[in-house]
């Protein structure tokens, strides 16, 4: 075999090191290699169907954001006493605010539950829980976060699949990608909903031909009620440890302190 001149052998091999970093990694635990691993993303998700149109107001600007990955690295609330949780996520103000909402939107929570069978007082306790009743949703830009979240190595795949979700989201027209505020890990919606979970449980329950889980109240109520209908929920059943609709809760929330808070928040709208 004829070898190549020093020289050439020496260009060759800084050919390869300079295009080295243009290949996109599958994760990283730091910004260097974010930008051409979201190329090689938007590739991707081009090839799944994802127009250039959504690709670029969703991702065109989009950067690494080291807050997230630091928030991820801190959760805390779930380490709560069940006492600390109550106090943190559902105050007695909560609980007399709800009672009110219930009584306001008592027409809209008795179609949700003839349709779906959930309790009216378990939908305001998730609202209440989540967000405040829709008062603090975030504002955080959801593409920003979950493209941060699929490049950093911890748990990219699931977060890689919520991102696509995302896209999918705007893609069929739910929402502008200008409007996709939320949570720091992705969570939409005025009961926190995950982009997968959006799309397979959503529902467009005030009939404008779009499922906003953003803006719209009854779509928000009517989707949570969906996903615990879907999730197996038993029309009239108690939601209390020990009863049938207990495990759906856990369905909605891994946390035990959450689930407890949960079922708890909901009695007492309920009395």
């Amino acid at each position: 075999m004829k070898r190549l001149p020093l020289f050439r052998a020496a260009l060759a091999a800084a050919a390869i090191s300079f295009a080295a970093p243009a290949l996109a990694q599958s994760c990283g635990n730091s910004s260097a290699g974010f930008q051409p691993w979201l190329e090689n993303f938007k590739s991707q998700a081009a090839a799944s169907g994802i127009s250039q149109e959504t690709l670029q107001t969703a991702l065109g600007n989009v950067t690494y954001d080291p807050k997230v990955i630091s928030l991820d690295r801190n959760q805390k609330s779930f380490k709560l006493s069940l006492d600390a949780f109550m106090e943190r996520r559902a105050p007695a103000s909560f609980v007399k605010k709800g009672k009110g909402i219930i009584a306001q939107n008592r027409d809209l929570l008795n179609r949700i539950e003839q349709r779906y069978g959930v309790q009216k007082e378990i939908l305001v306790a998730i609202w209440g829980m989540e967000t405040g009743f829709g008062a603090n949703s975030g504002n955080m830009n959801i593409f920003r976060s979950l493209a941060t979240l699929s490049y950093d190595c911890r748990r990219s795949d699931f977060f890689t699949e919520e991102l696509m979700a995302a896209l999918q989201i705007v893609n069929r027209g739910d929402k502008r990608a200008a409007d996709m505020k939320g949570a720091w890990a992705g969570e939409i919606g005025q009961t926190q909903f995950l982009a997968k979970n959006y799309l397979r449980y959503a529902v467009d329950f005030d009939g404008d031909g779009r499922r906003d889980l953003i803006r719209s109240k009854a779509d928000v109520l009517a989707s949570t009620a969906n996903f615990l209908k879907q999730h197996g929920w038993i029309a009239g059943a108690g939601y209390n440890p020990g009863e049938p609709n207990f495990a759906r809760l856990v369905d909605w929330n891994r946390a035990t302190v959450y689930q407890q808070g949960l079922a708890l928040f909901a009695t007492k709208l309920a009395n």
